[in-house]
């Protein structure tokens, strides 16, 4: 007997497969993986306006235009292209404010090119562009409204912080500094460009920084999924690990320049894949 051919990947899919997470959300059951895909295939196309690169004014109407289709979508006359996320929507009860939380944090991007920004700034920063999609994404892995929450805080953070410490080099080339400034002040460096900043041979103190305000995320997150019913919280685990693997190697590595991009193995990733994934 000849097996059925897999079906063909949905659009939402096919972008949610360029993702390092794409295994981790192939292991949750169809209707949850297929919100999940759907939810990072809202956040890759926001993601995308605010990192185009072209004037400010059109990617702002590209973003108000988000607005206006999100407000469709819960008016209930969804556009095609967000068809199969109303359904995500229906399903999981995915509340309308954390997908707008998701566009305010892109717009903070195409207003002007974060640099330094205070340590209220970068933490609302953090919240919209990861915590606000930890939000999302809790409600599909079927937590408790609160230990949902609170992982979607902190587990959040955590990531955007790795993410922030990761990308300096890159974030600078397109003008961009997340750093705060309030690191920058305790570490001695003066100034906001971003070029001048991450060649400071004091970055690693303010690195550091940050750092520390990112383990303590990752602390309370594992602490959380410690308490939480281990299926619920397969993927957030997965995510976790593997983020906290690339971290370990950071503060291993230190900050100062010239810094190797950090990355998983693919068979570093599947270690970790395995080891959550069976339960």
């Amino acid at each position: 007997m000849t097996a059925a051919p897999d079906a063909p990947m949905t659009a939402a899919e096919q972008r949610a497969s360029g993702s390092s997470f794409y295994l981790a959300m192939r292991i949750m059951p169809k209707p949850q993986r297929e919100a999940m895909f759907e939810i990072y295939s809202f956040c890759r196309r926001v993601d995308d306006v605010a990192d185009d690169g072209g004037p400010r004014d059109t990617r702002l109407a590209q973003l108000q235009t988000w607005r206006a289709d999100i407000a469709s979508l819960y008016g209930g006359t969804p556009p095609t292209h967000l068809s199969g996320l109303a359904r995500a929507v229906r399903a999981f009860d995915l509340q309308r404010e954390d997908f707008l939380a998701v566009i305010d944090g892109m717009e903070m991007d195409v207003v002007a090119d974060i640099r330094a920004p205070d340590f209220a700034t970068f933490d609302l920063y953090c919240d919209r562009v990861a915590s606000a999609v930890g939000r999302l994404s809790v409600r599909v892995f079927g937590m408790p409204r609160e230990p949902g929450l609170a992982l979607a805080h902190h587990l959040g953070r955590a990531l955007q912080m790795t993410n922030i410490l990761r990308d300096l080099d890159e974030d600078a080339a397109i003008g961009r500094l997340y750093l705060p400034r309030e690191a920058l002040g305790e570490a001695g460096i003066a100034g906001d460009d971003p070029a001048t900043v991450i060649a400071s041979p004091a970055i690693d103190k303010a690195c550091t920084v940050v750092a520390a305000r990112a383990l303590h995320h990752f602390a309370e997150a594992v602490a959380i999924m410690d308490d939480s019913d281990r299926r619920s919280v397969r993927a957030p685990r997965i995510m976790a690990t593997a983020y906290r693997m690339m971290f370990d190697l950071m503060l291993q590595r230190g900050w100062q320049p010239p810094r190797e991009r950090v990355r998983l193995s693919r068979w570093q990733f599947l270690w970790i894949l395995l080891r959550h994934a069976i339960i």
